[in-house]
């Protein structure tokens, strides 16, 4: 049995996408840019896609503009935010994706700004008080928190982080990579400046996706080079991938209810088929907590073994992908920087299993079951 359990570092393309992209492929090749009839075609496409998300989200078609994904959007909003604004005081967490935490750092080693991080308990969740407690002891700052971990799943309140930043009047950057097309974001009731979305997190193509920057929030590009974005983003568009991206939102608002209750039967179900048959396990941050926790993750807490980092190669010989932690930096020799920003006990091991629609409960017993295998088989070598 061939099993993906790692929808939190991409999602397998939808067939209504693939269907809706196919003849920005094959037919409709005019450069947006072009104010000939083949151009004019696909401007008009890239608007109506456009005009999606932003209805979608209860934004202004004006205050969406496409980057190539997560990253771009992220790097665009916090540089530009603190290029423009003159900012010289960020706050942000360490359990950040790298995306936001590596672009705040070098900003910092440039000299441009004093990097603060919030303290946050030991289930990664964010301290308020010391949060507010920064925004009233240092100049006007950039809050850049995600909304939903990458990792261990943790949920922020975007509602009661923008009603903190905006009584400081802080810029506030929230990455929404992975709650983008799970949750519903109603972006006329946050007090949010600016947030990022990645098309194939929730089944829409890799290398396209969009950034929201708040219509009375006003910065510079970051990508130089052409007019394109109404002057935000040098650059032809990916034509495909933007009607992809709007396309694989538009199905992921029509079905999240339907889905939401379906893929967190399936989390509720590997917690515990793992609690059953596993004497130890446990789940990093808020991964086993349905109220505070991203419903497609779950990071599992192994016990104690010199042998944890077999797991994941045992899995992936049984057809089972996972992950160790977040995709983005699979292959480095260093641990989880999530994982230590929480101070997770180093002994034990920790597995990502993250779901989505096309998974089954039939694939949620095999996993649970191999990883049941494994550590039926090292109790049996350690007698």
């Amino acid at each position: 049995m061939n099993v993906y359990l790692d929808n939190a570092a991409t999602t397998a393309i939808d067939s209504e996408v693939f269907e809706a992209m196919k003849p920005y492929l094959l037919e409709n090749f005019g450069n947006p840019s072009s104010t000939h009839s083949h151009g004019r075609k696909v401007r008009s496409a890239i608007e109506y896609a456009r005009k999606t998300v932003a209805e979608l989200l209860h934004a202004s078609p004006s205050e969406i503009f496409f980057t190539s994904g997560g990253t771009e959007a992220d790097n665009t909003l916090i540089c530009s935010s603190i290029d423009t604004y003159d900012l010289k005081h960020a706050i942000s967490s360490k359990i950040e994706h790298h995306a936001v935490l590596h672009t705040l750092e070098n900003l910092e080693k440039q000299g441009k700004i004093k990097l603060s991080f919030v303290n946050l308990d030991d289930n990664g969740n964010v301290d308020f008080d010391h949060l507010e407690e920064l925004l009233k002891t240092n100049s006007r700052s950039l809050v850049s928190l995600m909304h939903a971990n990458n990792e261990i799943g943790n949920l922020i309140d975007l509602d009661r982080l923008g009603e903190l930043c905006a009584s400081y009047d802080a810029i506030v950057h929230s990455d929404t990579v992975q709650t983008m097309g799970h949750y519903k974001h109603d972006l006329s009731k946050l007090k949010l400046h600016c947030i990022t979305g990645a098309g194939h997190k929730f089944h829409g193509p890799k290398g396209a996706g969009f950034m929201y920057i708040d219509r009375n929030t006003k910065i510079a590009p970051f990508i130089h080079g052409g007019a394109q974005e109404r002057n935000m983003r040098g650059g032809t568009e990916n034509v495909y991938g933007i009607i992809g991206t709007a396309k694989a939102l538009e199905i992921a608002y029509r079905d999240m209810e339907e889905h939401q209750v379906y893929i967190q039967g399936l989390k509720d179900r590997m917690i515990s088929k793992l609690k059953n048959t596993i004497e130890g396990v446990g789940f990093n941050g808020e991964s086993e907590n349905k109220d505070k926790s991203l419903y497609t993750v779950l990071n599992v807490c192994l016990p104690p073994s010199p042998d944890n980092d077999m797991l994941l190669f045992t899995l992936d010989i049984n057809g089972i992908s996972a992950s160790g932690g977040s995709a983005c930096s699979s292959g480095a020799s260093k641990g989880s920087h999530v994982l230590s920003g929480i101070n997770s006990d180093p002994t034990r091991g920790a597995v990502r299993f993250s779901f989505s629609k096309y998974n089954t409960p039939e694939e949620i017993d095999y996993a649970a079951e191999k990883v049941a295998e494994f550590y039926s088989e090292l109790a049996v070598k350690n007698l």
